[in-house]
């Protein structure tokens, strides 16, 4: 038996693998990407120490930053962390990074190196939004999965329709039933409630030392790695002149927009997955949604 805890960020998700993995005595598996990588702690969300020390977690603050995690190769380094552990309990966020996790990518098209230099030639030119525009007229389903700054998956999925003529979310889409060795549950709090989560979950963020946390790794050279990986809000931290404030009512604000994209995800591509609302049913019962 393997077990998945699914949801968006803030959702309580990693709270809930703690409470099962303690339950089944097992260790909690990182399958969220940018939770791998070192020197992202506070703005990824990464398990505090006192977290850590609850039960035995793996997979979190790994990889150096120069690491360009794809859904295939995260997926292959997931799967070999949970082979060495006799229980886990995968945890994750990412719905295109578990089609890797549960090896159920399709298998892409190749696009020439030429075709990639003149799509982000173009986005240099145009910017990430005019990009994403110009990809919800061809493909309205994969940029609505999309933050309009996202401009690598923004290019990667422009990239894609131009070398098929296709539509990048059918390219991408064909994510098989979930596989019958695993139980999964998703963590989904009401709309107006997961929008609080957020909120008290930057504001915790930032009490924590984000700000610091960015300076730090831009002051050791981290800038260009940032900037290719784009994790959320250290864009806006890095940027001159926001006030406070106002920085923190924009990161809260992308960071509710990409919740709900992550829930929209798990909804319409996992449909009879069982959902459970932290805020109104009791722990015992996302146990019994999951048979433990």
């Amino acid at each position: 038996m393997q077990i998945a805890i699914l949801g968006p960020t803030a959702s309580g998700k990693s709270a809930l693998a703690v409470a099962v993995a303690r339950r089944i005595q097992a260790s909690v598996v990182n399958g969220d990407p940018f939770q791998a990588l070192k020197g992202l702690a506070i703005g990824t969300g990464q398990p505090s120490p006192a977290e850590q020390d609850a039960v035995p977690h793996v997979g979190y603050g790994l990889l150096p930053l120069s690491t360009r995690p794809n859904p295939a190769d995260f997926g292959a380094a997931v799967r070999g962390w949970m082979d060495t552990l006799p229980e886990a309990v995968l945890v994750t966020g990412s719905g295109l990074y578990l089609r890797g996790i549960w090896n159920q990518l399709t298998t892409l098209p190749d696009v020439s190196p030429a075709l990639v230099g003149k799509v982000r030639a173009l986005g240099a030119r145009l910017g990430p939004r005019r990009l994403h525009r110009y990809l919800r007229t061809v493909d309205p389903a994969r940029s609505a999965e999309l933050h309009p700054n996202d401009l690598p998956r923004i290019q990667r999925a422009l990239a894609l329709h131009l070398a098929t003529g296709g539509r990048p979310s059918l390219l991408l889409s064909g994510v098989a039933p979930v596989p019958a060795v695993w139980r999964v549950l998703r963590v989904q709090p009401t709309r107006e409630r997961q929008r609080e989560r957020v909120a008290a979950r930057v504001a915790a963020q930032f009490a924590a030392g984000w700000p610091e946390e960015a300076r730090r790794l831009k002051e050791a050279g981290a800038g260009p790695d940032l900037e290719a990986l784009r994790p959320l809000g250290y864009d806006l931290l890095l940027a001159q002149g926001l006030p406070e404030a106002e920085l923190r009512d924009r990161i809260v604000q992308a960071t509710q927009a990409y919740a709900k994209r992550q829930a929209t995800w798990f909804r319409n591509q996992l449909p009879g997955m069982p959902a459970w609302d932290p805020d109104a049913e009791p722990l015992e019962r996302a146990f019994a949604k999951l048979g433990i």
